[in-house]
């Protein structure tokens, strides 16, 4: 599970930095690295990272359980 949670989070990451590239410069990253033949691959990281953004929602439940774990350990 560990590892799906960082997969899940470097792509979100990708993602992230993709759209501020398109926010600020006007730049597709992904689209310009896997342009013509190659643009399947770009769709299919497109998939990826929106996969993955849907996982990362599931990590909102464990936001903050570490620190409650702590409090009532003491």
């Amino acid at each position: 599970m560990k590892t799906t949670n960082i997969l899940a989070l470097t792509f979100v990451i990708i993602g992230a930095l993709n759209w501020g590239l398109i926010g600020f410069f006007g730049f597709d990253l992904v689209t310009t690295l896997f342009h013509g033949s190659m643009f399947w691959l770009a769709r299919v990281i497109f998939a990826l990272v929106g996969l993955a953004g849907l996982w990362c929602l599931t990590m909102y439940h464990s936001v903050g359980q570490e620190e409650r774990m702590h409090m009532t350990k003491q």
